[in-house]
């Protein structure tokens, strides 16, 4: 079977979701990675729309790919002009790429009520600019825009488009999902019928070359590309963690293993799977979005195992609830501790990490009624490995607490015309040694947390590396009011870790210092 192209579009169509955005030299970063991994064809932009993506094809001249080919991206000609004149085919040419890849309407809806356009001369359109690309000696790639909407309205010009770009020499052709509203049966019927119609123009020695670009407003990116490659297709347009307009476009990393690993097709060398994890999570901190955890493969939920029976079983053999070996894209196996957790769970992470859990008649299962008490009264620990930690040493006497509060008090001041400033004093031992703190915050969260690093400072220097990155307060039962209980995590991290603690209580400032204290106490125990 031929091999399946990958062609990466997180760089332009990417940049059209929702708070997604990346400067020049963020998008050549990227590039990089996507070039490391081995992807085939790398989309950086439309240089004809804007000074970034212009920017970035001047970088991208200076810099060269092992494994990539990079593509500029635009439209066919305008109506009533020539390549020549274009300026956009002009900055396509200037971009200096060798593949540059062009949309045309395939949509008779599109061509007639919104661009007032005839269905002659579209056609046109589409000639001229693909015999123009290939005059410039560049591999042209044709994206059949609306293709199945137009199939389905129009099916006869739907197909007569891509007769047109065929003729004109472009070497794959690729059939887009632009709205995402089609179905996997609709998508396997209709490019069984383009490949059928192409073969007329493609001569006899030479193989049809169909590609699928599909959106996810169904949520069948995925499902829909894969089932394209079932019906001929041998080129999958995508994006890193799926980013894209609206709802987003085939997501690569989940399309990649299933290609490789599930389907045994070639798309790329098998052993750069492991770096599938680090790729998708390196473009989410450049493009400052929350990871997902629940995206499958590489989400850090993703081989996450929660029920007792579950655990129990991956002990003794991991394939009795994972579809794949997590290692395999780089991902980590995870078993979460809560009310659901049976002493299969407990004994599991306290393994993972690295704590004893006592003499061989220690019963983990003490600790598994003190968690799930906890949990009734709020606490989440599948959400906390840092207090849960902390948990486990305290329950086997294995805990030594780095220091001790011995009282704070935080207090927020209101001026008329300005914001809350909040001040917290803290008083606290270690080693028998007292150190009384004061300083100032943008919260009282924040006035505790800078009051607690300051104090700890004089005993623990090396403190500087920590900082916390994630706050999250939530109301347990909003029945009570607001004497209801809140739960608070804190996110932190070091140069090296990434941690989790919690705290529970009616008061949100009781629950915060809870989590706070958690989390320097498990950053202390990295010091010492």
């Amino acid at each position: 079977m031929e091999p399946i192209l990958l062609y990466d579009t997180t760089l332009r169509d990417g940049t059209q979701g929702e708070n997604v955005s990346f400067t020049a030299d963020e998008k050549l970063d990227i590039a990089k990675r996507l070039d490391d991994i081995g992807i085939h064809y790398i989309e950086g932009g439309w240089p004809g729309s804007n000074p970034r993506d212009k920017q970035f094809f001047d970088l991208a001249k200076r810099t060269k790919f092992k494994n990539s080919r990079l593509s500029a991206f635009g439209a066919t000609r305008r109506s009533g002009i020539s390549p020549d004149d274009d300026p956009s085919i002009k900055a396509l040419i200037e971009s200096d790429t060798p593949v540059i890849t062009v949309f045309g309407k395939s949509w008779e809806l599109h061509i007639v009520q919104i661009m007032k356009n005839t269905l002659e001369e579209n056609l046109e359109m589409i000639k001229d600019t693909i015999e123009y690309l290939k005059h410039n000696n560049r591999e042209a790639i044709y994206d059949a825009e609306h293709f199945f909407d137009g199939y389905k309205d129009n099916s006869e010009y739907a197909l007569k488009t891509l007769v047109t770009a065929a003729k004109s020499g472009a070497d794959i052709i690729v059939l887009c999902d632009t709205n995402g509203g089609s179905l996997p049966f609709e998508i396997e019927t209709i490019t069984k019928d383009a490949q059928r119609v192409l073969e007329k123009y493609y001569g006899e020695k030479e193989a049809v070359r169909i590609g699928i670009h599909a959106h996810n407003d169904c949520g069948l990116a995925v499902a829909n590309s894969i089932t394209a490659v079932k019906a001929g297709a041998i080129m999958i347009q995508g994006t890193v963690n799926g980013y894209g307009e609206r709802c987003g476009n085939t997501d690569m990393t989940s399309v990649i293993p299933i290609l490789c690993h599930k389907m045994n097709r070639q798309c790329f060398p098998y052993e750069n799977l492991s770096k599938l994890t680090k790729l998708s999570r390196f473009v989410c901190e450049t493009a400052n979005m929350i990871p997902l955890k629940s995206r499958p493969f590489v989400g850090k939920s993703a081989f996450a195992h929660k029920g007792g029976v579950h655990v129990s079983a991956i002990m003794k053999e991991p394939r009795a609830y994972e579809h794949m070996n997590p290692e395999l894209v780089g991902n980590t196996r995870r078993v979460l501790i809560s009310d659901l957790s049976g002493k299969s769970n407990v004994e599991y992470k306290a393994k993972e990490l690295d704590i004893e859990l006592g003499n061989k008649g220690f019963d983990s299962r003490k600790i598994v009624s003190e968690i799930k008490r906890l949990e009734q009264e709020g606490y989440q620990f599948d959400t906390a490995d840092g207090s849960f930690r902390i948990l486990i040493e305290k329950y086997t006497d294995q805990f030594k607490p780095l220091f001790d509060l011995e009282s704070f008090r935080v207090t927020v001041e209101k001026d008329k015309d300005r914001p809350c400033t909040a001040h917290a004093t803290i008083k606290i031992s270690v080693n028998d040694k007292t150190e009384i703190t004061a300083a100032e915050g943008h919260g009282p969260v924040s006035a505790l947390d800078n009051a607690l690093r300051k104090a700890l400072a004089k005993f623990y220097p090396d403190l500087d590396s920590m900082r916390l990155v994630d706050f999250k307060v939530r109301v347990m039962d909003g029945r009570d009011g607001t004497a209801a209980k809140v739960r608070v995590l804190i996110e932190s991290r070091d140069k090296d870790d990434i941690w989790s603690t919690i705290g529970v209580s009616e008061d949100i400032i009781e629950a915060s210092w809870h989590a706070l204290a958690d989390s320097f106490q498990y950053k202390l125990t990295k010091l010492v």
